[in-house]
């Protein structure tokens, strides 16, 4: 049976990230990824934020990763031609009892790292963005947008360059845990069996259903899985603002916020949509990404709020994404899950379970963690 040094399950920027960090440090290393191209599904279908890292729980995985992998983001765009903007965003608060929110914001994004945080009355905001209505906002600087498309070819150039094989349309059919290593069948309508050192789940969606495929590893441990769709709209005429906007984030998303993309154009999104929870053991499938245009007006009546003078018959559907998350509807959102040989005594195992946002602006950070558990960190 052939044998390789590391194994990466799923080629979005995650995987890719961590790929390119084992082939960096001369283990041979493949990518095994059921698509025909890399990062079609989580990666590709997001906001493109680079995020200031103030919106997640202090001393969280999420907090700690968004905010160092920023700061490694942008020298990795700066370094390999990736486009981007550090754009800035605002944060607004629409009536005096958010004003708090606000506050409790800037606080926790300190606590967190982020020190370049400003809160601006209403007066400062709109001298920013003259079409804005709010009470009050927070500006993040550090805020930014990025081309994902790049950033995923850099990533791969990156980990080809060091070595490492990237395997498409070689969904993962199943492994299982021995002694030497995990053994994984892999493959389209012929299969390839061998041994890997190592394996990184990095799965996205489907994390937990490619935990569960690997014979001898416990169930207990992995996580539901649960699916939140997110739909966008595009503006169809010129973007009044220049900077991000976002209203005070809500239960599983960070509300229908405006982001820009580098060509200037606007869009609206993401909402939440919590599609049917999976049947247990329900096998690696696929999602409907249609925007379904009859929730145009719940975006405008959210959108009004902070922007009142958007036109009618302003809003097209644009694209939709899934949000791989581990907690359900009515509980708290989740964070990071990085899963290692601590946790479930599997030598060179890593699952990365729930990296939904802020995960591309983590995407580097995360590499590293990873590689910092399998190195016993």
């Amino acid at each position: 049976m052939q044998s390789v040094g590391a194994t990466v399950i799923g080629a979005g920027v995650i995987g890719l990230a961590c790929a390119r960090v084992l082939a960096r440090q001369g283990i041979e290393t493949v990518v095994l990824e059921r698509h025909g191209v890399c990062a079609s599904e989580t990666s590709a279908r997001n906001s493109e934020v680079i995020h200031a890292g103030f919106h997640y729980p202090t001393g969280s995985l999420k907090a700690r990763c968004c905010v160092v992998g920023r700061r490694q983001l942008y020298e990795f765009c700066n370094t390999h031609g990736v486009s981007h903007r550090r754009c800035g965003k605002l944060v607004v608060a629409t009536s005096a009892h958010q004003e708090e929110q606000l506050l409790l914001l800037q606080r926790q994004g300190h606590d967190n790292g982020v020190d370049d945080l400003r809160l601006l009355s209403a007066s400062a905001a709109c001298a920013l963005e003259p079409e804005l209505a709010c009470t009050a906002a927070l500006l993040s600087p550090s805020t930014g947008i990025i081309d994902s498309h790049a950033l995923t070819l850099a990533l791969l150039g990156d980990a080809e360059r060091a070595g490492a094989v990237l395997a498409l349309r070689s969904p993962l059919r199943r492994g299982s845990i021995e002694d030497k290593g995990i053994v994984l069948e892999s493959g389209g309508t012929q299969s390839l069996r061998f041994r890997s050192s190592i394996v990184i789940n990095a799965a996205g969606l489907w994390a937990p259903e490619v935990a569960a495929a690997l014979a001898g590893f416990p169930p207990a441990l992995i996580p539901a899985n649960f699916h939140a769709k997110g739909n966008y709209f595009a503006l169809a005429r010129r973007a009044p603002f220049s900077r991000l906007v976002y209203p005070l984030p809500e239960a599983a998303g960070l509300g229908v916020h405006l982001t820009l993309d580098l060509g200037g154009q606007a869009r609206f999104g993401p909402d939440v949509e919590w599609l049917p929870d999976p049947t247990p053991g329900q096998p690696i499938g696929e999602f409907d990404y249609r925007v379904d245009p009859a929730r145009t007006s719940t975006f405008v009546t959210a959108i009004r709020r902070y922007w009142p003078a958007l036109p009618d018959d302003a809003l097209l559907p644009a694209y939709a994404g899934v949000r791989p998350k581990i907690s359900g509807r009515s509980a708290p959102a989740g964070d990071f899950v990085v899963q290692g040989p601590a946790e479930h005594g599997i030598p060179g195992l890593i699952n990365l379970f729930g990296i939904e946002s802020p995960g591309l602006t983590s995407c580097l950070a995360i590499a590293e963690h990873v590689l910092a558990e399998l190195q016993g960190g």
